[in-house]
């Protein structure tokens, strides 16, 4: 376990990050109702305190942390769990970074793209023009170890608030890169495409490649001409059968289905 001293002594967002950690596992502990130092729990506090940690925080911030230390002198057992889970969350938050227990981190918090393992898979992305469904696509590419999402132009910037919200670091750990249509079709010609399309064959029967390209379009146009020519004249398409009142599913759903078959 850190000393309160070292902890202290850490740069800024480490020091935050550190003491997220710190908070989690005792969280953890007590929810298990393992034996936890109270004393030293308690003692974090003066963590909230440092300027250093206070200079991080926006006012409403900063109000919330003063409550919750107090609520931590005065719980036991789950109930000061939960208030120990919440400055947890609170100091993720203010990173930017928010990882669930089982995110892998690097020590300023931020998603660690060394731990991925790397598919011969990649995604292309057709003009997508909601930017959570694309921050959401890329959120899955990284669970599902996709090497690389390229987007035709006109597809949602990976830099718009609600993809940034949505994909939860992940625009960092996936490689990705924009390109005009010409571009797309010229880096596509003679490689293994295919379109997750309606009218294609069967998800559950459609032969996968150990390796290639899957082509997403976009929520309400579908693939362009242009790049849908390119994938019957390859792999073709694939389809999710559906069975409700809807036409189509949710794309960055459909993504996640179809990721599911291929890797």
């Amino acid at each position: 376990m850190i000393t309160l001293r070292k902890l202290e002594g850490l740069p800024d967002r480490v020091c935050v990050h550190k003491t997220a950690i710190v908070l989690h596992e005792a969280a953890m502990d007590l929810v298990a109702g393992r034996p936890v130092d109270m004393g030293y729990v308690r003692s974090i506090r003066e963590v909230f305190a440092l300027p250093k940690v206070r200079a991080l925080l926006s006012s409403s911030a900063l109000a919330r942390l003063d409550g919750l230390a107090v609520l931590m002198e005065t719980r036991t057992g789950r109930d000061l769990a939960f208030t120990l889970e919440d400055v947890s969350q609170l100091f993720l938050s203010v990173l930017g970074a928010e990882p669930s227990d089982w995110d892998f981190t690097d020590p300023e918090g931020r998603l660690d793209a060394q731990r991925r393992v790397i598919k011969p898979h990649t995604l292309v992305l057709d003009r997508l023009r909601a930017p959570f469904n694309v921050g959401s696509i890329f959120r899955t590419a990284d669970s599902f170890g996709i090497a690389e999402i390229l987007m035709v132009e006109g597809t949602a910037q990976v830099s718009h608030p609600r993809c940034v919200r949505t994909a939860r670091g992940t625009v960092d750990t996936v490689a990705h890169q924009v390109l005009s249509e010409d571009a797309m079709v010229s880096l596509l010609r003679g490689k293994p495409v295919f379109a997750l399309e309606l009218g294609g064959t069967d998800i559950h029967s459609f032969p996968f490649p150990s390796e290639g390209y899957a082509v997403i379009g976009s929520e309400e146009m579908g693939v362009s001409p242009a790049l849908l020519s390119l994938c019957d004249h390859s792999l073709g398409r694939v389809s999710i059968p559906l069975s409700g009142t809807k036409g189509s599913l949710n794309v960055s759903v459909a993504v996640g289905i179809m990721l599911s078959h291929w890797v």
